[in-house]
C-alpha cells in the first residue's frame, strides 16, 4: 500500500479539486482527459493510503464527505503554497515579480488608489497586479500570511512577525454620524455609552480569518453589520443605524445635510495607519514593490489615499 506522501502529490490534489468541482467523476474525467475507470481508481488509491473515505458515491453525483471536504481545504492551501514558492523563485531570477498582491483597508480611497494602479500600468511591467480589499486586522493578516505582498491602511500597531516592515501613513479621525431622520441626530450631546446602548449600532467584520477586531461597539448593542466601509456608509445614510466613520469619507455628507455628526462622551478616536511589507523569509522588494513604496514615501500620496474619497 502506498503511504500519504505518494499519493498526495499536487497532480492529485488538483485531481480531486476538479472532481469535487464538476460534482462527478465522469465530468470531471471528461475535463481532465481520461477515462471515468482511471479517474476512480486514482481515488481509490488515495483513499486507501489515507484509509478514508473521501467522495459519497451513494448518489450518481460525487459528493466529498467530512475527510474529503478537509482535504480539499487544506490541499487548496498547499497548493498555494507550492505556487508562492515558484512565485518567489521567480521573483529572485527576474527581478520583477510575476505577480504583486496588495491588499487594502476600507478607509483607503479607491479613487487614489486606482490612480496609482494607472501610473503603474503606464510604464507596462511584466508584472500583474491583484488588488485585495479587507478590513481591520485582516489587512495585516493578508501580508503577515502570505496573501498580500503590500498591505495599505494597517491600523495594528507594531508585529513581531520577523522581517515585517512599515511606515507611517497617516492619521484617521473617526467620529459618530447618523441620517438626520435618526433619532441620535436629535439626542443631547455628548451621547453616552448609555444613550448608544438603546439604538442599533453598524459595525464593519473584521476580514481576518483568525481572531479579529471589533471597534466602537458595546456589550449587549442591537449591531448590523457588514463586509465593506462604503455598506457601512449607505446603511447609515438610510438610518438603519449609527456608527463611527472615517471624517475625510463622510465630510460630503455632513456638508450636504445627508449626515449629521453628534459629539461623545467617550475619548477621541484617532487611529495612526501605516502601511507594511515584508515578512518570513523577505530580502529585498521586487521592482514592482520597490515602485509601490517609492509612491508611498510622498506626503501627497499618503494625504490621497487617506482623504480623496470623492470625485467631482
Amino acid at each position: 500500500m502506498q503511504n500519504a506522501r505518494d499519493v498526495l502529490t499536487p497532480d492529485s490534489l488538483t485531481m480531486l479539486q476538479v472532481i469535487a468541482e464538476a460534482g462527478s467523476f465522469a465530468a470531471a474525467a471528461r475535463r481532465l482527459g481520461l477515462v471515468p475507470s482511471a479517474l476512480t481508481y486514482r481515488v481509490r488509491q488515495i483513499e486507501d493510503a489515507l484509509d478514508v473515505l473521501l467522495f459519497d458515491r451513494s448518489a450518481r453525483q460525487a459528493r466529498p464527505t467530512a475527510a474529503g471536504a478537509e482535504l480539499l481545504r487544506e490541499g487548496a492551501r498547499l497548493l498555494g503554497d507550492i505556487d508562492a514558492v515558484a512565485h518567489r523563485v521567480r521573483r529572485v531570477a527576474t527581478g520583477w515579480e510575476p505577480q504583486l498582491t496588495i491588499a487594502t483597508d476600507g478607509v483607503i480611497s479607491p479613487h487614489t488608489m486606482l490612480e496609482l494602479v494607472e501610473a503603474f500600468f503606464a510604464m507596462a511591467p511584466p508584472t500583474r497586479l491583484k488588488l485585495r480589499d479587507d478590513i481591520m486586522s485582516g489587512t495585516h493578516e493578508a501580508l503577515t500570511s502570505g496573501r498580500a505582498d503590500l498591505a495599505i491602511g494597517v491600523s495594528v500597531a507594531g508585529s513581531d512577525v520577523a522581517g515585517l516592515q512599515q511606515a507611517l501613513l497617516g492619521e484617521l479621525l473617526f467620529i459618530y454620524v447618523m441620517a438626520p431622520h435618526h433619532p441620535l441626530a436629535q439626542a443631547p450631546e455628548p451621547i453616552t455609552d448609555a444613550v448608544m446602548l438603546q439604538h442599533r449600532a453598524v459595525a464593519v467584520a473584521d476580514s481576518a480569518q483568525r481572531g479579529g477586531m471589533t471597534m466602537g461597539l458595546l456589550g449587549g448593542q442591537d449591531v448590523l453589520t457588514v463586509d465593506t466601509m462604503q455598506a457601512k456608509l449607505q446603511v447609515q445614510l438610510r438610518g438603519l443605524g449609527a456608527g463611527f466613520l472615517p471624517q475625510p469619507m463622510v465630510q460630503p455628507y455632513l456638508d450636504a445635510g445627508h449626515l449629521v455628526t453628534k459629539r461623545v462622551a467617550r475619548p477621541e478616536r484617532r487611529v495612526r495607519m501605516h502601511y507594511a511589507w515584508g515578512g518570513p523569509g523577505f530580502n529585498a522588494p521586487g521592482r514592482a514593490l520597490q515602485w509601490w513604496l517609492a509612491q508611498l514615501q510622498s506626503p501627497t500620496t499618503r494625504t490621497a489615499l487617506l482623504e480623496n474619497h470623492h470625485r467631482f
